[in-house]
Formats: structure tokens, sequence, C-alpha cells
């Protein structure tokens, strides 16, 4: 199914899309910031592992379970006020946490709550905004979009933990805070006065279907598209050895490098620089013609990378330095393009749930690899993780060339092969 505006014009899609684009910038800049204050907070306050461990566990407890229920509503409501729905939310909850700390009456259950909220809003804003791209901008400009989106990324990874540092040296917590309050605003307010268009149900007129429908809806829509169902089985996979080769990070830099904060803010920065200049590359490159060949060689680069990281000596500091530069560059190449896929294939009416449901399914893994992740290090050594993690993405990234289901992926979800679920149907208008 295509779902390219053949006759929108480049500026009459620009300018509306980059108003919004441009205003959620502000918003995870402000996000970015805030974090960083209240995660440090935490840290200051107590000292504890555990402490900051439950805050990291409740930010993704809302992804894991109710993305596909937030991704079902976000398919059946008005994706712009679901966007500014969330964006309220967050800033009043930024603006009764400031009001807390102000009055000098934070505890450590409040951040925890505020957590909560933010990730539950998040719930809802990404899927809508995701959605809404693939609405508002051309089909041949998706790979370019999730570039530049990518870029954002690293870029808020360099800047929002020295601005937040910056800040509480400057303000009290509770100014800062309100950072979070303010970017939202900037948010908002184009979102109050640009148009992002709607798809037309195909229950239009009829009987609603449930919440519960939807949800079935979105799930035979994965089951049925094998390339997305083997592509989610591996992510399932690699993520039990991948998510804990980066959480480990800091303790690869103090007990295997001997660093200290230092090295490590240095570590981090090196992966952030690296993720801006791919993201670039990205955005002018837009990847392969066939945009799967670009995420699965990025797969194998960016598992030659850990396999390096994992058997590099611990005085060849600034050798690791290089390769997780490599990392940072590799990751837009592997997140870009497969949303690209995504947004230039799914049925803009199902973008909400199935995206939400892929989230959903790709991080079930990472509570259980984090759980053991401590027992296995100290039994046998923190470089393991990256040998590993690497030898099984790189692996896979060169089996995929060889799975006719994931290197079609782009033509084996169609109305021949693919089922389609009761509630698609075709959009009323990307032009509007």
């Amino acid at each position: 199914m295509d779902h390219t505006p053949k006759t929108q014009s480049l500026g009459k899609w620009q300018t509306p899309f980059f108003a919004i684009w441009t205003g959620q910038a502000f918003s995870l800049l402000g996000s970015r910031i805030v974090q960083f204050a209240l995660v440090w907070w935490l840290t200051e306050l107590t000292g504890s592992a555990t402490v900051l461990a439950t805050a990291t566990m409740v930010a993704l407890a809302p992804e894991i379970l109710l993305s596909p229920i937030a991704g079902a509503y976000v398919d059946r409501w008005n994706r712009r006020i679901v966007m500014i729905a969330a964006d309220t939310l967050i800033a009043l909850a930024s603006l009764w946490l400031a009001y807390l700390s102000w009055t000098a009456s934070m505890q450590i259950w409040h951040v925890y709550v505020i957590m909560l909220i933010r990730a539950l809003g998040g719930c809802f804003h990404w899927p809508a905004m995701q959605a809404s791209t693939s609405l508002m901008a051309p089909n041949e400009y998706l790979a370019r979009i999730a570039g530049l989106n990518q870029t954002l990324n690293g870029a808020l990874s360099i800047l929002g933990p020295p601005l937040g540092a910056l800040l509480m040296g400057l303000l009290p917590l509770h100014n800062v805070i309100l950072v979070d309050v303010v970017t939202a605003a900037l948010a908002i307010a184009p979102l109050c006065f640009v148009h992002v268009p709607q798809p037309r149900r195909a229950d239009e007129g009829a009987k609603a279907s449930s919440v519960w429908r939807d949800m079935q809806d979105g799930m035979r829509y994965v089951w049925n598209w094998p390339g997305l169902v083997t592509l989610i089985g591996a992510a399932m996979i690699f993520k039990v050895l991948l998510t804990p080769a980066f959480s480990l990070m800091p303790l690869l830099v103090s007990d295997h490098f001997g660093g200290r904060a230092v090295q490590l803010s240095l570590l981090q920065s090196s992966i952030g620089v690296g993720v801006v200049l791919g993201g670039l590359t990205l955005s002018v490159w837009g990847g392969f013609k066939r945009k799967i060949y670009t995420t699965m060689m990025g797969m194998c680069v960016i598992g030659v990378s850990l396999v390096i990281l994992g058997l590099l000596p611990g005085h060849l500091f600034w050798a690791a330095l290089a390769t997780v530069f490599l990392m940072g560059l590799t990751v837009p190449m592997i997140d870009g393009p497969i949303m690209a896929i995504f947004q230039g294939t799914i049925s803009p009416e199902m973008q909400g749930r199935v995206l939400t449901l892929v989230i959903s399914l790709g991080s079930i893994t990472s509570p259980f690899s984090l759980a053991i992740a401590g027992p296995v290090t100290d039994w046998l050594g923190i470089q393991v993780w990256y040998l590993a993690a690497g030898l099984l993405c790189s692996g896979m990234g060169i089996l995929s060339f060889f799975v006719p289901a994931i290197v079609n992926i782009e033509q084996n979800n169609n109305g021949d092969k693919v089922v389609v679920p009761s509630t698609a149907a075709p959009i009323t208008s990307r032009n509007n």
C-alpha cells in the first residue's frame, strides 16, 4: 500500500512538519536537563544503586506494559490532541514537583511518581508523533527524517547532561525543574496552530470497535508480517546481551580501564558525537535503496565494535573512545531505516498500535537481562558481555542477509500476503 502524497510540494509539508519537530526538540532538551538533575539529586541524597535502579524500572514499566494499549488509543484519537495532552500532563507534573522542591518537601517517592508520569506521557506522545510523521512527510523523505531524529538524539545526549550540571550550579533545583515546563510550552504552541492529517478508519459511521479489538488487530497485523515477526524475535534475543553491555559501561570504565567520572563522560560524549554524525549522514544519504540492508550492515558493524571493545586491554582507553564513536555512528544506521520502513509500509491508521507493540515486545527481555547482569559479571568478568553481545549482534546481522522474510520486509507486508485487519482503510488525505 503506497501512502506517499505524490502531489504534495516540498515546502508545503516542510513548514508545518518542522514547526512541530522544532517544538518537540526543545521539549526533549528540557526533559534531558531535568532528567539529569533528578537523577543527580537522587544520587547525592541517597548514594544508593537500588534507588537509581528502581527509578529506571519505574520509567521502563509503562513502555513494556502499557505501550500496546496506548497505541490502540492513539489510532482512535486525534493525534494532535494526544500530543498536546501528553506534553501538558508532563508539564503539570513538573510544575507540581518544582513546587515541592521550592517548599523543601520533595521526597524520593515524589521523583518516582514524576518519572512514572513522564514515561506514561511518552507512551502516548511517541507513537502519536511517529504515526503523524508518515502522514505529513513524503515517503521518500522518511529515512532522512529518521536520520535527523537520530542526530537530534545524539545532540541531546551531548548537551543534556552538561547543561543540567551547569544549571544546577547556577540555579536552585526548583528553577531547573521549571525548564521542563517552559520547553513543554514551546512544544505545545505549534501544535495549537498546525494541522496534523488524520487517517480514516474503516469503521467510521458504523459501530465503533473496542480498544481490545484494536489491540487484536495490531497483534494480527504484526503476526501476519513475516519479516517483522522475525525481526522482533531477533531483537528479543540479542537485547538480552546488548542491554547490559550498554548499561554496564560505567563499570567497564572504572574496573577495566581504571577511569573515573571524567573518562565516563568522555566515553558517553564520544557515543553522542558518533550518533550525531551518523544521523546527519543518514539524513543526507538516506541509506541503501532497500532500507533493511542499511540496518543489517549497521548490525554487523556495531557487533564488530562490541567485540573490539571486549578485547581491548585496560591501558588503551583512547582506542575505546574511537570504538564507541564507531558504535554511535552506527546506531542511526540501524534504527533510522527500520523506523522509515515502518512509517512507509504500515497503514497509517494502524501505526500507533503496531509501533507501540513492536517497542513493547522489543523491550520485554531488558528487565530479565538487567537482573542477571550483576551475578554473571561478578562470575565471568565485565568484558564477557561485550564479546558475547558483539558476536551475537554481528552474527545475526550476517545471517539476516540470508533470511528472505527479513530481506523482503518492505515487500512482504501487502494485500496479497498479509491479512489486512478490520480497521485498515485508505487514508482520507495527506495533503490537507
